[in-house]
């Protein structure tokens, strides 16, 4: 089977994408996922995606973790999802689609920079040490002191494993204060389980969580190990954001084809 894929990356966080608007893909095909995504034997991608029709919608944006099994929303996914659409004649500015958490709006503008909607988080934990929310997916937030000399996956591993999160696995993000309105941000990511460049929807959180604590106002400016990204928001209530914006690249790397 000859297989034709774009390779993405948005802050290093990179991703295989195909246009499956035929749904010719098997979504249930794990290993085959995983061979693909494996850097190794494969193509190599913290994930892959596909690009299908959704009645309603521009697209629908697919999103598989590294470990071949289909995941909750990607946030640098998303923008990467929204450049390749793009590229394939399926909006012109401004569009909207459909994720595992729902509908999505985006813009690309001028500097081929995506604008992606987030969906606002439910309930959030804020605990002694740490936060927890969902932001597409679930993330864990603790602030440290200094970022430069941090073991994150060490750390990261050990809360993602650790009793309460072992079974459904967390995404562990930790986050230095950097500016009156800017961080640094290092995530281990569930599905990787490992360190990533870049998690969206991990800065999302971070996001929020500075302004929980912190007072950070929006936009907030981010570091992430492949980049910079940006997210903006509305509070409108303790706790609680809407118009959660997560602003970053999405760029094309190559295109090729395998057979498997």
């Amino acid at each position: 089977m000859m297989i034709h894929f774009w390779k993405y990356q948005g802050a290093g966080n990179d991703f295989i994408m195909i246009d499956d608007r035929d749904a010719t893909f098997d979504i249930n095909d794990h290993e085959k996922v995983a061979f693909l995504c494996h850097r190794r034997f494969g193509v190599g991608g913290d994930g892959l995606i596909l690009i299908r029709l959704k009645e309603g919608y521009d697209f629908e944006m697919v999103y598989f973790n590294a470990d071949g099994h289909v995941g909750t929303m990607c946030g640098n996914g998303g923008r990467c999802a929204v450049r390749f659409a793009h590229t394939l004649g399926l909006f012109d500015t401004t569009t909207s689609f459909w994720a595992a958490d729902g509908a999505h709006e985006a813009t690309l503008d001028e500097q081929q920079l995506v604008h992606l909607k987030m969906n606002p988080p439910g309930e959030i934990e804020v605990n002694a040490d740490h936060y927890f929310m969902d932001t597409g997916s679930p993330h864990y937030v603790r602030f440290e002191k200094d970022l430069d000399n941090f073991d994150c996956v060490t750390e990261g591993k050990a809360i993602r494993y650790n009793e309460r999160f072992a079974e459904e696995g967390t995404n562990v993000n930790f986050a230095q204060v950097t500016g009156s309105q800017s961080l640094s941000v290092r995530t281990y990511e569930r599905g990787v389980e490992d360190e990533t460049y870049a998690c969206g929807t991990g800065v999302t959180a971070c996001a929020i969580a500075a302004n929980i604590e912190h007072g950070m106002e929006s936009p907030i400016q981010i570091k992430v190990l492949g980049g910079d990204l940006a997210v903006g928001f509305k509070k409108v209530a303790e706790k609680k954001y809407t118009d959660i914006i997560l602003t970053g690249p999405a760029t094309p790397v190559f295109k090729a084809e395998i057979e498997i």
